[in-house]
């Protein structure tokens, strides 16, 4: 695994979209239930029920999008030791604004630290080079690629999708068409940490061949609850994106029309 910790790519303007969107889904997770399972007498099956009540709520259902209905019944912890199910929801979901939602939402403290910890390292150069409205629309809209995508091979999945990662992965497919060449400091992990400054070509190439293969034969791999093929979606929509929107070189005018009659 090659984990990135900075990149030797100076920006000309401070990224704050970069900023604010680490900053809410930041904020976002503190008012998650699972932010403050430590903090309450709740059982571990009640925790467990408020949370999956919670992304019921909020999060991206691929039922629920490629359908357009929300799901008929949810989930909501109740005492002493059980759950219960409530029909129908107290609540009307739209499930097209749940994808929105559902970009600020994590499952837990490694998942929102790693995919702010991408968004960080490439995500400055890349509303750079894009401007700030326009990085905006960009990450939201890879977002909604990546979730969209996943929902139609998964139609009938009730699984909840949460987290920044497809717009994510989108940030990182632009990075890679802008800047193949820059050199990212990162760590590569076997046994130990071993620090190298690396191509950005290399860090992001690898990286998206190993969501591949994992997202090859299902959206969410046996035995795991990562969406790879969000990841796949989303970073193909960025790399694809970015080579349409990026600047084109402008061309010299030819030598003799700066020569003196």
């Amino acid at each position: 695994m090659v984990l990135p910790i900075h990149d030797d790519n100076p920006t000309h303007r401070t990224p704050w979209v970069t900023y604010l969107l680490i900053l809410i889904n930041v904020v976002v997770f503190f008012t998650e239930p699972i932010a403050r399972i430590s903090l309450t007498d709740e059982t571990k099956l009640q925790q467990i029920c408020r949370q999956e009540a919670f992304f019921r709520r909020y999060a991206a259902i691929p039922r629920e999008i490629t359908t357009g209905d929300q799901l008929p019944a949810v989930g909501q912890a109740a005492p002493p030791d059980s759950c219960r199910l409530i029909d129908p929801p107290p609540y009307e979901k739209s499930p097209a604004m749940s994808v929105l939602y559902a970009m600020f939402l994590h499952g837990g403290w490694l998942h929102l630290g790693g995919n702010m910890l991408f968004l960080f390292v490439f995500g400055n150069n890349v509303e750079d080079r894009l401007g700030r409205l326009r990085y905006l629309l960009f990450y939201i809209g890879c977002g909604y690629l990546a979730t969209y995508a996943f929902a139609f091979a998964n139609a009938q999945s009730t699984t909840s999708l949460v987290g920044a990662s497809g717009a994510v992965a989108g940030v990182l497919g632009a990075y890679l068409v802008l800047f193949p060449r820059a050199r990212v400091v990162s760590l590569i992990t076997f046994l130990f940490f071993f620090p190298a400054r690396l191509p950005a070509w290399l860090v992001l190439g690898s990286w998206f061949v190993i969501q591949y293969f994992y997202a090859q034969g299902a959206g969410l791999t046996t035995g795991s609850n990562v969406a790879y093929l969000a990841h796949v979606a989303g970073f193909a929509a960025g790399f694809l994106a970015m080579l349409l929107l990026r600047p084109k070189p402008r061309r010299r005018p030819p030598a003799y029309a700066f020569r003196p009659r």
